[in-house]
This record gives C-alpha cells, sequence and structure tokens, in this order.
C-alpha cells in the first residue's frame, strides 16, 4: 500500500511556500505530519495540563469562534489562561492552514478549537462513538452535504508521549467495500429524522453515505484486523493535518492535545475530483446533495 503519511521537516508554522506535492496528497486523503513544529506552551501555562481540568460530563474543552470557553472546570484565572491557550493554537494553526493551502483563505469556516487532555485509552464508549476503530469521521446530527472536514493535531504532551493512530486505506478503496453494502437512502425517514430533531437538517444522501461508511468500518471487526493500514506514532512537540471526513483513521493511545477543524466546501478544494463527494457520486451515478 502506497503510504499514507507524508513527512515534513518544516519547523515554522508560517510554510514559506506552497508545495503542490503536499496539496495533492491532503487533498487524496493522506496525512501531512510535521514532527519538528512544537506549539510552545507558556511557564505558566504547564500547570493546564492535567486531566481533571475537564469538566467530566463533556469529551473535550472547547473554545468556539467567539471566544466562549466550554467544558472546563477551575476558577476565573485556570478558565482564561485555558482560552488563551487554546486561542493561540487557533492562530497558529490557521497560519499554517493558509501558508500552506493560500487558496482555501476566504473558504474556510472556523469550528470550535479543542483541548483534549484525558488519556484516550481510558474512555468508555459504544462501538459506534469507539474512535479505536477505523474510520472516516461523519456527523449522525449535523448534515454537511460534502463539505470538507479539515483538522489539525499537535501533541503537546509533556512527557514526551506520542499519540499513537492507525491509518488504514485510501477513501476509494475504503468506500468501494462499504459502498455495496449501505443500507438505502430514504427520503421520507430523512424528513422524520429533522422533524423529530435528530438532525439539524435534512440529511442528504451524501450524509447518509457517509454514516454508512463510518458505521460500516467500526461494526466489521474482521475489517479492523485485515484493512492496508500503518501505526504511525505522532510524537509530542509534533503536529498533523489531514481531511478527517477521508482519511481512514483510529486513535489507539496518547494524551494532551489540541485540535482545530475547519469546514471548506467541496467545489472550493484544488482538485474537487477528490473530494469524498465527488467519489461517492462517481461510485453511485447518482447525484448526492
Amino acid at each position: 500500500m502506497e503510504s499514507q503519511i507524508i513527512e515534513i521537516g518544516v519547523t515554522d508554522w508560517q510554510v514559506a511556500e506552497p508545495n503542490p506535492a503536499w496539496i495533492a496528497g491532503l487533498e487524496a486523503g493522506k496525512v501531512l505530519y510535521f514532527p519538528q513544529l512544537p506549539f510552545e506552551l507558556l511557564p505558566e501555562e504547564k500547570v493546564l495540563l492535567k486531566p481533571e481540568i475537564r469538566d467530566p460530563k463533556v469529551r473535550n474543552i472547547s473554545l468556539d469562534a467567539s471566544g466562549h470557553l466550554k467544558g472546563a472546570v477551575g476558577d476565573t484565572a485556570a478558565q482564561l489562561a485555558l482560552a488563551l491557550m487554546i486561542g493561540r493554537f487557533r492562530e497558529q494553526a490557521q497560519s499554517l492552514v493558509y501558508s500552506l493551502l493560500p487558496k482555501y483563505q476566504g473558504a474556510l469556516r472556523l469550528a470550535p478549537t479543542s483541548y483534549r487532555p484525558t488519556r484516550v485509552e481510558t474512555r468508555a464508549q459504544s462501538w459506534r462513538a469507539d474512535d479505536r476503530r477505523l474510520h472516516v469521521d461523519a456527523f449522525p446530527s449535523r448534515p454537511n452535504y460534502g463539505e470538507r472536514i479539515l483538522r489539525v493535531f499537535s501533541n503537546i504532551n509533556p512527557d514526551g508521549v506520542p499519540r499513537v493512530w492507525r491509518v488504514g486505506e485510501p477513501f476509494e478503496t475504503v468506500a468501494r467495500k462499504f459502498v455495496p453494502r449501505a443500507k438505502p437512502y430514504v427520503p421520507w425517514q430523512a424528513k422524520v429524522l429533522k422533524a423529530l430533531h435528530v438532525t439539524k437538517s435534512l440529511r442528504s444522501e451524501y450524509d447518509h453515505l457517509m454514516l454508512q461508511l463510518h458505521d460500516g468500518m467500526k461494526g466489521d471487526m474482521a475489517y479492523q484486523e485485515s484493512a492496508g493500514q500503518v501505526t504511525m506514532p505522532f510524537a509530542a512537540g509534533s503536529v498533523w493535518v489531514c481531511f478527517s471526513d477521508q482519511a481512514s483513521h483510529a486513535v489507539m493511545s496518547g494524551q494532551y492535545m489540541l485540535e482545530q477543524t475547519l469546514h471548506l466546501p467541496a467545489e472550493k478544494q484544488y482538485d474537487p475530483a477528490a473530494s469524498p463527494l465527488a467519489i461517492l457520486s462517481k461510485l453511485t451515478g447518482r447525484q448526492l446533495v
């Protein structure tokens, strides 16, 4: 299997010039890995690296686009320090993305920035929510009509512990395996889900198929073991970037990570034909949104 990881020796969050091979790789579902790009914590931020700073009722601490912090416990000073740390990461992540992918400027929509202080191995979850199984990201309640999910991750573990992923097969290989098994899309069911507020808007056939891929992959234990994949330890002090709706991945272990999500309309890619929407439309022979 061709490597799904592109290692890049950049040491600055502002890339000097765009690299067509990196752009094409990213849009083909590969992971861009920057092993020498640490997010530098300020001395006073070291105390924020403790799992009990997260409210146990939520999965992650997050900072929304308007600067509102959610999911943290602690006094006002601790909350402010968290908001400043996460906000600084957001600025650096955006700087990296805009210098890597200048064509995306003006097209990207900012999603909340998250801080994940919990050890991955200790999370107890249902099989459908268990991210230790290979999957592509899809949202059950938030249909996105083919909009891309671009993510920037930074391992800020103070003890040098890597964040270990499994990275799987190219998206089209996955889709060819699981689309034939997918339950058919039923428009009236999508209307019922919207009427009952299970979904925030009408689920498109694209969103239905992406959920079928997500659940099909996670539910097939033979596939989890036999699929082409590599185990990838992302080092402490490193950054990696991928389209998580396209890169088949599983998060196996690690603690203390910052993550920025950005959304991009598929038609704003350098190569829109590389998007999951275009690939699934080609495989089904139908317009899916």
